[in-house]
């Protein structure tokens, strides 16, 4: 094997802190080389993008950073800022999380490219650069490349800006490229062309890629190699079909076993990882995962393990005492859900909670500051019709911009521009008095996505709790009902008192259900609750929706673009575009056998958490990003992405793919969808 570009020992940062010295990371090493592609993979706080960044030389002057960075030989560490900054886009790149963050909105995008060439390259005249520029964005997969160069980055939708980060990523053909959660903040088909962008770019410039991901679906579509950090260490490193094929460490156990997968039914409840990562402050000198782990022993607290051999392998290895253990398999006992009598009734049988009949949603599309008139419009819920029965979870999934969140808040405000909305049996265009309508929307209740954006940082978590049931006129007992939400929930009641700043991010969302729950709703309303969640986190958020909708007979309507969650947790789904349901049914079916192109594309960009079943996948990879509801197509609305339409040979069919919009059409028990070419075996239009 060559040489490596990137060599690092024993790398370790700390930061100050008023609380003590911050061990960010506590002795990192691995050799990156040419061409090959070394995922680091943890939960949040394990340490991944501080090594980054460590070697990238961008920590401020506070950190402490000791061990060895060495690029090609030549140490890095001790360098100052201006000898870094000619290595720097040059030789070492980095794609950071957030694109809108890493592009200066006031600089044009080719501008923003050009100066990243020259900013090497002081002999590069303009013309050059900005032909340079141009094949850039061409590469990166950006339409009509010479016009874009001159868009402001606020002009590009997420995905387009991320390529355009790449774009300055491998302007100067660099050795390195660090890669720092590149996809985490996109849909899942933009998520899919980054990652065929990323391979495009490493085989352009012949860069050894790192990348860092908390998603072990990337790891297996895109990794070589994977270093799994805990607590500011390696905790199992090697080649990624020996890790994920023969996991040892009980952490990259629990990581896995945590992941809803798109390809596998939901017949039993995720595993969570108990407990939450340690605070690096003074932390003892025993294994740092041992409180969380299943398989713990009293030897696991006489210190921490190193790194070693897994079954004589040079390359696999695992910071574990136990692998003798792991190797026997079942290291994380399988959770048991309740199972709720409803689930014997047949749906048909089975109370409507909710019906949404023909629902639309315009907002006006106007020009000018001072008088304003209207030019377009923006038709953001189109014509939507569906019904959840008591005890079902139905899932609306679809790209941003498709109108899922707004067709939530159109049943959540009670008032729908157009169409009906029926909660409980009621339409609620009926519903006249403040009373009447307070009463009703005790049946109706909302979780939100961002857990801490959504509770109140000055009231403790009783106050927030009892708030609803106050407004609601709750005539019992507030503090014992507070009591019992907190036990619903798993929360400890001892910390009533505490704020929200007080909790994870997991125990956030808990308190966010528990508030939810609070006037005992029919229906509740799930906006991405997972989303922002780490994965194992995310798995124990999972079990307790499941665990709550049996035992209070819940209905959801949840709403999420993580189609492998959806898998988990749906019994119907219905995939929107532009405004309107495109398919729509049975959640076995639909994922089983998707007819919808656009169905069929949303689930091949989801990566599989298995290197062998990932590379064997055929993916549908959409070219460009969704059309603006301003500038609908005049028939189908997904003929300007569609792989299926592109196919077509016949200039008759083209024609009625262009100028005819599909109707919603029943194929099967409980599977509709919506396209003039899927194999249909019934054909009648869903009501």
């Amino acid at each position: 094997m060559s040489a490596p570009l990137l060599s690092v020992r024993d790398l370790a940062v700390s930061f100050p802190s008023e609380a003590g010295v911050v061990d960010a990371v506590r002795g990192v090493s691995f050799d990156l080389h040419p061409g090959k592609t070394l995922a680091i993979v943890g939960e949040s706080g394990s340490g991944k993008s501080v090594t980054s960044l460590a070697i990238m030389g961008l920590h401020p002057k506070s950190a402490r950073i000791t061990g060895s960075i060495q690029y090609e030989g030549r140490e890095l560490l001790g360098l100052s800022d201006m000898q870094m900054s000619r290595i720097r886009g040059k030789d070492l790149s980095m794609i950071f999380q957030d694109p809108l963050s890493s592009l200066t909105p006031v600089y044009t995008i080719g501008d923003q490219i050009i100066e990243a060439l020259q900013a090497h390259d002081s002999s590069l005249s303009t013309r050059a650069a900005t032909a340079r520029a141009t094949e850039l964005l061409g590469i990166v997969g950006i339409p009509r490349p010479q016009e874009r160069l001159r868009s402001f980055p606020h002009e590009f939708s997420g995905g387009m800006r991320q390529r355009v980060v790449i774009a300055i990523a491998m302007a100067n053909n660099p050795r390195v490229i660090i890669a720092d959660e590149p996809t985490t903040a996109l849909d899942v088909t933009i998520q899919a062309q980054i990652l065929d962008v990323l391979d495009r770019a490493q085989d352009e410039t012949g860069a050894a890629v790192l990348l860092i991901t908390h998603d072990m679906g990337v790891v297996a579509h895109s990794a070589d190699d994977v270093l799994v950090m805990y607590a500011g260490k390696p905790v199992e490193t090697g080649a990624v079909d020996e890790v994920f094929e023969n996991t040892r460490m009980p952490y990259s156990i629990g990581l896995l076993a945590a992941i809803p997968r798109v390809d596998e039914r939901a017949d039993v409840p995720l595993t969570p990882i108990p407990g939450h990562p340690p605070i690096l402050i003074a932390l003892p000198d025993a294994c740092p995962f041992a409180p969380r782990c299943p398989i713990a022993v009293p030897e696991c607290l006489e210190g921490e393990p190193p790194l070693r051999s897994v079954d004589g392998s040079a390359d696999h290895r695992a910071a574990c005492i136990r692998l003798d253990r792991t190797a026997e398999g079942d290291v994380y006992p399988v959770p048991e859900i309740t199972t709720s009598p409803i689930d014997a009734v047949p749906r048909d049988e089975r109370e409507v909670v909710l019906n949404v009949t023909n629902l639309g949603r315009e907002f006006p599309l106007t020009r000018g500051a001072l008088f304003k008139r209207r030019i377009g419009t923006v038709r953001a819920v189109d014509g939507v019709s569906f019904d959840i029965r008591e005890g079902e979870t139905l899932a609306i999934v679809g790209e941003s911009g498709s109108g899922k969140s707004t067709t939530l808040l159109e049943i959540m405000d009670m008032k729908p521009q157009s169409g009906t909305v029926e909660l409980a049996g009621v339409d609620v265009a009926t519903v006249r008095t403040g009373r009447a309508e307070r009463a009703l929307r005790r049946n109706v209740q909302i979780v939100f996505q961002d857990p801490m954006g959504a509770l109140d940082p000055r009231m403790t978590v009783g106050d927030i709790l009892a708030e609803p049931l106050r407004t609601m006129g709750y005539d019992g007992d507030v503090r014992a009902r507070v009591s019992e939400l907190m036990d619903l929930v798993g929360l400890n009641q001892a910390h009533v008192e505490r704020f929200a700043s007080a909790f994870s991010g997991g125990q956030r969302q808990r308190i966010g259900i528990a508030r939810a729950l609070a006037t005992n709703p029919r229906l509740v309303v799930l906006d991405e609750p997972v989303s922002a969640l780490d994965v194992s986190i995310q798995a124990g958020v999972i079990n307790l929706l499941e665990e709550l909708k049996a035992r209070l007979r819940l209905s959801y309507l949840f709403v999420a673009h993580d189609l492998s969650v959806v898998r988990h947790i749906a019994d119907r789904v219905g995939v929107m575009y532009l405004g309107r349901f495109v398919e729509f049914g049975d959640s076995d079916r639909i994922f089983e056998n998707p007819r919808h192109p656009y169905t069929k594309a949303l689930l091949s960009a989801i990566p599989v958490p298995d290197p062998k079943v990932e590379r064997t996948r055929d993916r549908i990879v959409l070219t460009g990003d969704l059309p603006s509801p301003a500038a609908r197509p005049e028939g189908c609305p997904f003929v300007t992405r569609c792989p299926l339409y592109q196919s077509l040979t016949s200039e008759a069919d083209r024609k009625r793919c262009e100028t005819v919009p599909p109707v919603l059409l029943l194929r099967g028990p409980d599977h509709a969808d919506a396209c003039h070419f899927s194999s249909a075996t019934e054909n009648r239009e869903v009501a």
